[in-house]
């Protein structure tokens, strides 16, 4: 779906007036069109839509539906792209971009999820896409290597899990630019709030929107954002792959970011706040956040971002044991995997996310096994800290 950029207004007003699609009875939001198909007067008409003359609703599966359009009109508008697609989950949204984009070979830079790295290692060569993966993140001579090679498609997250490393989008994109190739980038953490890579120069954006673009934890969805020329590929994959997202749940999205500008101001926040209160606690290593002068990509965060989101990591001077001693202590930071929703989530990494690499290949990652990955939710701050310090005062104390 096609959206006019750029846009004079701010993001809470795009959040909630960001849809160009009106209901037909003056609903202030589009409600639910649960229908598969859609019927058209007479053949003109319909051979209108169906050779993208004109737009219209047509068939949900293929994501000409309503509900569809205008979720997909306010998730460009976040993004101040041209066009948006919405999809069944963020992997769905990642696998389309790379069978549309990657054919010419892939270079991944940094670390990325789990779930598409193995779409990287495992899947995607037995497709004969040549898959390239720089895990010190932007090695502008390996990456120069790639590209006068003939990589056509430069992937890469920023900030990474679980270490929150920065990738500079601007860096990147020029030297991609140079050579032809795209890049695409994992908005997921950052959110379009606090980070806007196509601004930066990159082509395309990836969500997983089940995260904080859904925020309350009981939707499961994926959106990319980028020019008409870009996106315009994607979609005949999603019809086929039939990985266009439901109307139920793009009404649902839609709900989540209309509150989206207003969740991520407290993440940011109360993130800041936690990391600043853990820095000197005397059970704690390190303290990963790049709203922290001592990040190592403090300095880009300030270029790059204007918030620096609710992840932070720790890690612990006892190591994989006290982790996993802290994360069972801990009350309202709830243990499961994911991030993002209005709870405040705690894992270990070396027993999640990156539980099949070995721990020579976890630490070359730097990756240790005392690493604690917090989702800070939109809990009082006051509670949350209160949390963790009595988790962390009871490994001091035994």
């Amino acid at each position: 779906m096609s959206n006019p950029r750029p846009s004079p207004l701010g993001p809470a007003t795009l959040a909630i007036h960001g849809q160009r699609q009106r209901d037909a009875f003056g609903s202030p939001h589009m409600p639910i069109y649960d229908t598969t198909t859609f019927a058209y007067p007479d053949t003109a008409t319909l051979l209108q839509v169906t050779e993208g003359r004109r737009q219209g609703p047509l068939y949900s599966r293929y994501g000409q539906n309503p509900t569809l359009y205008a979720l997909e009109e306010t998730l460009a508008a976040l993004e101040d792209a041209e066009a948006a697609w919405a999809f069944s989950s963020g992997m769905a949204a990642i696998s389309t971009l790379f069978l549309t984009h990657g054919r010419r070979g892939i270079a991944c830079l940094g670390e990325v999820y789990g779930g598409t790295l193995s779409l990287l290692e495992q899947q995607l060569p037995t497709l004969g896409i040549d898959t390239h993966l720089l895990l010190d993140g932007h090695d502008p001579e390996a990456l120069e290597r790639l590209l006068e090679a003939g990589v056509g498609l430069v992937y890469l997250e920023t900030p990474t899990n679980p270490t929150l490393r920065l990738i500079d989008i601007e860096a990147v994109a020029e030297q991609a630019h140079r050579h032809g190739a795209l890049v695409a980038v994992d908005g997921t953490f950052a959110t379009p709030i606090n980070q806007r890579p196509l601004a930066l120069g990159a082509d395309i954006v990836v969500h997983s929107a089940t995260k904080y673009l859904g925020g309350h934890s009981d939707l499961t969805a994926g959106a990319v954002m980028g020019s008409v020329e870009r996106l315009a590929p994607l979609w005949r994959w999603r019809q086929n792959l039939g990985t266009a997202l439901s109307p139920q749940l793009a009404s649902l999205l839609s709900r989540s970011l209309r509150t989206l500008p207003l969740r991520m101001q407290r993440h940011n926040t109360s993130a800041q706040t936690i990391a600043e209160a853990l820095l000197e606690h005397p059970a704690i290593a390190r303290v990963l956040y790049p709203g922290l002068p001592s990040h190592p990509g403090h300095a880009l965060a300030h270029h790059q971002m204007c918030g620096f989101s609710g992840m932070l990591t720790l890690e612990l001077k006892g190591g994989r044991d006290a982790a996993a001693r802290m994360a069972d202590q801990l009350t309202l930071f709830a243990l499961a995997p994911s991030l993002g929703g209005a709870e405040s989530l705690v894992t270990q990494p070396c027993t999640t996310s990156h539980v099949d690499l070995s721990a020579e290949e976890r630490a070359r990652r730097g990756i240790g096994d005392g690493m604690l990955r917090l989702s800070v939710g939109l809990e009082d701050v006051d509670d949350l800290l209160a949390d963790l310090h009595q988790a962390l005062d009871m490994l001091e104390t035994g």
